[in-house]
């Protein structure tokens, strides 16, 4: 039987890969700082538990007997404390692929993303790049993280590592792009920068497992890097529209960036001094303003990937399970 072991477990990917790998009839193990989180991967099934991937200790337990490892768990926004990101994105991705390999791991699966480009890349960027951080710790840390995880590469020894760069993952339970904006919708507070002309590069979570699963058994794949979206950038009025629509929000406002900037400016500056934090931060803006679309061509090429679950059908299918949520 096939032993997968996952950082980040409980999480939104962690927690569907779970779902996945168990329906095939894997053994599955991880870990997670949440004890919540732990708590819904044990209710699917998985030998999960509470930990830190900084503790190589915590990290023992957890991938003993495991051939392949599925690296998730990472400090996930747009903004925060420095010691943060490089705590938990670099040292946490070395100290998962120094325990994966001592416990005679044969296959690491690093999760990064598409924001190794920074936010003003070329249309159509691929796996080579230009990359940039444009200042943001979260581009900073995806990058340096995955090329923390590729140095642990050797095949030769018996250890493998495969980089994968998901775009914009959507389901249920993704906090960016689907649970907080629909928590700002709902309070009437949701407005797109850029008249809503920047692009969303979105990868159903389903379409991006089934890149993962490819990637954990091509043996071209070592030492790669591949992007994972739906093959296709929709602008940020289109895709916040439909999901506006599948779950009985009203039309999605648009504004000039300028405008939004200078309000969440303002707003910084009074909260700050009450201790309060703004629904939206302004380094958001960025990530909402982006202006074109990311290449699939190599992990079409070399993995035989295809995106299965087009943006409408996933959308709708989305819709309906928020609703059967609160019936």
């Amino acid at each position: 039987m096939r032993h997968l072991a996952i950082t980040g477990i409980g999480g939104f990917i962690g927690l569907r890969m779970t779902e996945r790998a168990l329906a095939l009839g894997w053994r599955v193990s991880g870990v997670d700082l949440s004890p919540e989180a732990v708590a819904r991967a044990r209710a699917l099934g998985a030998d999960a538990r509470v930990g830190d991937i900084t503790d190589a200790g915590s990290l023992a337990p957890v991938f003993a007997g495991a051939d392949l490892v599925f690296h998730t768990a990472a400090v996930v926004q747009e903004d925060g404390p420095r010691a943060l990101y490089e705590r938990v994105n670099n040292q946490g991705t070395e100290t998962v692929c120094r325990a994966a390999r001592e416990a005679g791991v044969t296959r690491l699966l690093h999760l990064s993303s598409i924001m190794v480009y920074g936010f003003d890349y070329p249309d159509q960027v691929g796996e080579t790049g230009p990359f940039t951080t444009d200042d943001n710790l979260y581009n900073e840390t995806k990058l340096s993280s995955e090329r923390i995880a590729l140095a642990f590469n050797a095949p030769e020894n018996g250890f493998e590592v495969v980089v994968l760069r998901p775009g914009d993952v959507y389901g249920v339970g993704s906090v960016p792009w689907i649970t907080r904006p629909l928590g700002i919708m709902a309070k009437r507070q949701f407005i797109l920068p850029a008249g809503g002309r920047g692009v969303i590069n979105h990868v159903h979570v389903d379409n991006l497992i089934d890149g993962v699963l490819l990637a954990a058994d091509h043996p071209a794949a070592p030492g790669e890097a591949f992007n994972l979206t739906d093959g296709i950038a929709t602008s940020c009025r289109d895709y916040f529209g439909l999901l506006a629509k599948v779950t009985g929000h009203g039309p999605v406002p648009v504004a000039p960036t300028w405008l939004l900037d200078g309000a969440l400016r303002l707003g910084e500056r009074v909260a700050r001094p009450l201790g309060l934090s703004l629904p939206v931060q302004r380094a958001g803006l960025r990530f909402l303003t982006r202006r074109h679309a990311i290449s699939i061509a190599k992990a079409q090429r070399m993995l035989g990937y295809q995106p299965r679950i087009p943006l409408h059908q996933g959308m709708r299918q989305l819709g309906r399970d928020l609703a059967a949520q609160h019936r």
